[in-house]
């Protein structure tokens, strides 16, 4: 009876904190790419941070769109997928508009020349969108044509989730090359760990498809190992190669 009783107050309550969690998941997804966003404008320097990020997400989002065409998942997720792909692209335009900048009598380069060398390095933001737009349309394409195949369906699932699962390694691996996180946000991988773990555990109650949990895992030990190497570094520091600095070279973050 007093179970009954309180029933007014707790369906309210599980309805609140479920969307809530729904709102972390739409928008939670971002709010890591803020303060990096913050300090690139101010510091007018993108050197710290990898654009191969952008791309991964890009790609990674767009797949997973099209995936729920095949098999829908949950509202959150796909909500979630559209407002990164925007947050992604507001990134480059503001990574591009920097480095540009920086560039003096750099030589143009497009979308258009088709030059693998330097792919994802165009030095203007309409060749970007006109990158993505591309891929999403062949992407658009394939998919519309197997949309009946389950075995297509479920391999565009897992590539989706497989892609998001790897967007730490380009900065894991610049990190590597360098031998330091100079010029990346601790922030950004921080709240990166937090949110993976939180997308990981609602992947996993809400019973998402199993590609979205595994990869979700995945995601989390790659976090991990970028704050493995922000401590390794912080401890062994490099020995800076003495060098005129520009002032548009100097520390991003």
């Amino acid at each position: 009876m007093e179970a009954e009783g309180l029933d007014w107050l707790l369906v309210p309550l599980q309805q609140l904190v479920s969307w809530g969690a729904a709102a972390a998941m739409v928008f939670g997804g971002v709010v890591p790419y803020l303060p990096q966003y913050r300090d690139i404008r101010r510091t007018q320097n993108a050197d710290g941070f990898s654009t191969y990020v952008c791309l991964v997400l890009l790609v990674a989002n767009i797949l997973r769109i099209l995936f729920w065409f095949g098999r829908h998942f949950e509202s959150p997720l796909l909500w979630q997928s559209a407002i990164m792909i925007l947050t992604m692209l507001l990134m480059l335009k503001l990574c591009t508009e920097v480095r540009v900048a920086n560039e003096l009598n750099a030589r143009r380069r497009c979308f258009a020349d088709f030059d693998p060398h330097h792919f994802w390095q165009w030095s203007s933001f309409a060749d970007y969108v006109q990158c993505v737009v591309a891929f999403a349309g062949v992407a658009g394409y394939i998919t519309y044509l197997s949309i009946d195949s389950t075995l297509f369906v479920e391999t565009l699932g897992f590539l989706a989730v497989l892609t998001e699962a790897m967007l730490g390694v380009p900065q894991l691996y610049r990190n590597h090359r360098h031998q330091s996180t100079e010029g990346m946000s601790i922030k950004m991988v921080l709240m990166w760990t937090s949110g993976d773990a939180f997308k990981t555990a609602y992947f996993l109650l809400k019973g998402a498809p199993l590609q979205f949990s595994v990869c979700g895992l995945l995601q989390v030990l790659v976090d991990l190992a970028i704050l493995g190497q922000a401590y390794a570094f912080a401890r062994h520091p490099q020995k800076p190669v003495p060098h005129t600095v520009h002032p548009a070279s100097t520390k991003a973050l």
